[in-house]
């Protein structure tokens, strides 16, 4: 069923009828995101309080108005109070915590004489409450964990006895003694038990020829014959027992490399009785040197049904391996978990990557690397159990349809944990103590029952937390409902919670209705507004012959009238606000506050935002209308009418009356008693005399003015009471001194002096500068102009010297 904006969707009284009963209304699109207790068109208080925990029911039988359907009393508290509900009539249960079984966890010491039974230790705390939810209403409780001291452990050692294990199987002879020893460090209380495994005895996982099946080995090997799982001796305190019986085991064989010991564990998980586990620490250790075969490996060997995960050992033997699959890995998980049983893997070197990945989805699970004659077991195992009794993990069975729980994890030291979702804490010793904070919310009420039970545990333990959940799903007035009350048109409907609840077939707000005996064109006749064509103003529908109006987004929006004529929210509005803020909308009118009129209540009576700083509304120079003032003078404008931008200041449109008043001097002396008589005139003899502003308790003004004669007075304007105009003045003139010639003549004549000595002074310097110039200007020709000694080229000496060539010089 759609609908369209703007869009009115005609439909007959059956067609009506149908979606009234299925609680089915279709609202335009503005109304698709309003609140959520009005969409929901609750018809009684028991589905308006499954909506949200906001939503309230009013059960004030008076509270509709006209127009008004059944589902306009589910709404918000807020709401609800503010359409006149008192609180008193308003219907909102709220949920609750109470922990019926509380004992403390016990502080248990390895040392003390006295032992304790298994099943008198606790470690979790509390063990019992009950909840009452309300939809969308979270409910919080601390769970406690203490892990105890010496807390008792049973350990069952399930090996594979593949002929590759045969140099294991010498090792793990003696493995019950010195595990007992080791194990006594740990808890005084501690039983071990054997088991072994091979495959499926069926081909192609062994062999079926005769031979074979007495002696799976080859011709030199002692083996027996191939079996699924064998229980071989029972969890016992008794270390050489399990020496003896394990010791006289031998190996068997098979054809493929992967073993069949998810057969082994899940008849391990689900035959408590024949391994003899008690409610305490559960250990498995799962010891192999091959991988595993999972469901549906059993097609291999024409075995199609699924594992029932039903135990079924005669004599301490798996006897319908030929019959069921292997387990899937969900399964195990799911019947580990069940039982409590915490497993070690111990594996070799090569296997480690497949097993580690088999943990990964095996809670509480560990794996440890075996040597390769499993000569480490014992420290494999020490390890491990560390390892997994460090970490608490907490789960939960299945909860009912629309409930979740989250968990918070407060850890050691008060580290809050992250892993898990919060359901896990690691890292624990012995005596510490962790705690959980835990939500649980309901988000809708079962459809089968209004209790239910869930259980938390941590994995690997015994102990749980048993929670009853009560749902609130109807309202405490519903028990006071009056059946086929007279209030319901004549016992068509049970009476409760202030509203009619129609009996199938009845329709209308007092069930006044039946949907097969009324024609469509009575109920519109009954519906329109002065024989209009709209039917209920187009703001509503007409059920069974009475306009139920539409709602609105907004909850506090809402169309009333017998033909939703009126609204609240259509009315004037200023400043963007409806009936200014200062009214209510009533069936399109404003009905305004005390001290506002006008059509949007946005005109004030207050005139105290009219008041100018000399406390006259609006200076005296206007009136005041909707606290806003409207100058009557022209000249005058702003919020006050004080603003004058074209008149002349307080002080120069008084200073020619009191110049003529206080001095006879000014423009107006001669008419000075005529136009200046309109103040007094008080005179001081010094400025310090004057008033001074903060003395005052009406408006002041200083003045200071200058005359014709360039000297100044001064004086204060006021105005007392709105009409006595007061002006001190100081009684005498500031007028400035006459210039002394004397001392400016003789400045002048000095300046003239000065200033002629200065320039000769200059002249003097540029002469001596200029003369040094031309004299180095001198001195550097006169050392050039000297005259060239060279000889003339062209010049021939007139003597000959001639030597003779016999002269020897004597």
């Amino acid at each position: 069923m759609l609908c369209q904006t703007k869009t009115r969707v005609k439909m007959d009284l059956k067609l009506l009828s149908i979606a009234t009963l299925l609680g089915i209304l279709c609202f335009c699109s503005a109304q698709q995101e309003g609140s959520d207790c009005i969409k929901a068109n609750a018809q009684s208080c028991g589905e308006c309080i499954q909506v949200a925990e906001k939503c309230g029911w009013c059960t004030d039988a008076d509270f509709l108005k006209q127009g008004e359907s059944k589902s306009a009393r589910c709404d918000e508290l807020k709401s609800l109070i503010t359409k006149g509900c008192s609180k008193a009539k308003i219907e909102n249960p709220r949920g609750s915590i109470s922990i019926d079984k509380d004992k403390p966890v016990t502080n248990r010491k390895k040392d003390v004489a006295e032992k304790l039974k298994p099943d008198q230790i606790t470690q979790i705390q509390p063990q019992k409450l009950t909840l009452n939810l309300r939809s969308g209403e979270a409910q919080t409780f601390k769970l406690k964990f203490k892990r105890a001291e010496d807390y008792p452990i049973d350990l069952y050692y399930l090996m594979d006895l593949s002929f590759s294990m045969k140099d294991d199987l010498e090792n793990v002879k003696n493995l019950g003694t010195d595990l007992m020893r080791e194990m006594q460090e740990i808890t005084s209380d501690f039983r071990i038990g054997f088991g072994s495994f091979v495959e499926k005895t069926v081909m192609p996982y062994i062999s079926t020829t005769p031979a074979r099946l007495l002696n799976p080995c080859t011709s030199n090997e002692n083996c027996t014959s191939p079996f699924s799982y064998k229980n071989v001796l029972k969890l016992t305190e008794n270390g050489q027992q399990f020496n003896s019986l394990v010791s006289k085991q031998q190996i068997s064989g098979n054809l493929d490399s992967p073993e069949g010991g998810f057969d082994a564990i899940m008849q391990v998980a689900v035959c408590g009785d024949a391994i003899g586990w008690r409610n305490v620490t559960r250990l498995l250790v799962f010891s192999t040197d091959a991988g595993f075969h999972f469901a549906g490996d059993g097609k291999l060997g024409g075995i199609v049904l699924p594992n029932d995960g039903k135990c079924h050992l005669e004599n301490n033997m798996y006897t319908m391996s030929h019959y069921y699959d292997y387990p899937s890995i969900a399964h195990l998980v799911q019947k580990l978990s069940d039982n409590n049983i915490q497993t070690i893997f111990a594996v070799t070197e090569e296997f480690q990557p497949v097993y580690k990945e088999l943990k990964n989805l095996i809670p509480k699970s560990a794996v440890g690397t075996l040597s390769s004659n499993s000569s480490n077991v014992i420290k494999l195992i020490i390890d491990s159990y560390n390892s997994l009794s460090s970490e608490v993990i907490l789960e939960n069975n299945k909860v009912p349809e629309g409930v979740s729980i989250k968990y918070k994890s407060i850890c050691k030291n008060g580290v809050v944990g992250t892993e898990e979702g919060g359901r896990k804490c690691s890292n624990i010793s012995i005596g510490d103590e962790v705690s959980f904070d835990i939500t649980i919310e309901s988000q809708k009420c079962p459809s089968q029952g209004k209790s239910e039970t869930i259980r938390i545990k941590p994995l690997g333990f015994n102990e749980d937390v048993e929670i009853v959940l009560n749902f609130i799903c109807e309202c405490e007035c519903s028990k006071d409902g009056e059946p086929l009350s007279k209030s319901c048109h004549n016992g068509n409907g049970t009476f409760e919670c202030g509203a009619c609840r129609c009996n199938e077939g009845r329709i209308g707000r007092l069930c006044e209705c039946s949907t097969d005996e009324v024609r469509t064109d009575d109920l519109d006749g009954n519906c329109r507004k002065d024989n209009g064509t709209d039917i209920c103003s187009n703001n509503g529908d007409c059920v069974c012959g009475t306009c139920e109006c539409k709602k609105r987004e907004n909850p506090e929006e809402r169309y009333s009238g017998k033909f939703c004529e009126c609204d609240n929210f259509n009315c004037d509005r200023s400043n963007n606000k409806l009936c200014g803020g200062h009214g209510r909308c009533d069936c399109r009118v404003c009905i305004c506050d005390a001290n506002y009129t006008g059509s949007a209540c946005d005109c004030s009576l207050d005139t105290s935002t009219c008041l100018a700083a000399n406390k006259q509304i609006c200076n005296g120079r206007g009136t005041c209308e909707c606290g806003v003032c409207k100058c009557t003078n022209p000249k005058f404008q702003g919020p006050t009418c004080e603003i004058c931008p074209t008149c002349p200041g307080v002080c120069t449109e008084h200073k020619e009356c009191v110049q003529c008043r206080a001095f006879e001097t000014g423009e107006k002396k001669d008419t000075c008693e005529r136009d200046c008589s309109y103040f007094n005139l008080i005179r001081v003899k010094d400025r310090d005399k004057l008033p001074q502003p903060a003395d005052q308790s009406y408006p002041l003004s200083h003045c200071k003015e200058r005359d014709a004669n360039d000297c100044w007075f001064y004086y204060t304007y006021a105005v007392r009471n709105d009409t006595v105009r007061e002006v001190y003045v100081v009684e005498t003139l500031e007028c400035p001194a006459g210039p002394d010639i004397i001392p400016i003549v003789a400045g002048v004549v000095a300046g003239i002096v000065l200033i002629g000595l200065a320039l000769l002074l200059i002249w003097k310097l540029l002469m001596i500068i200029h003369d040094r110039r031309e004299f180095a200007k001198f001195e550097k020709e006169k050392m050039n102009a000297k005259w060239d000694t060279g000889e003339n080229p062209i010049y021939k000496s007139a003597v000959t010297t001639i030597v003779n060539p016999k002269y020897e010089g004597k």
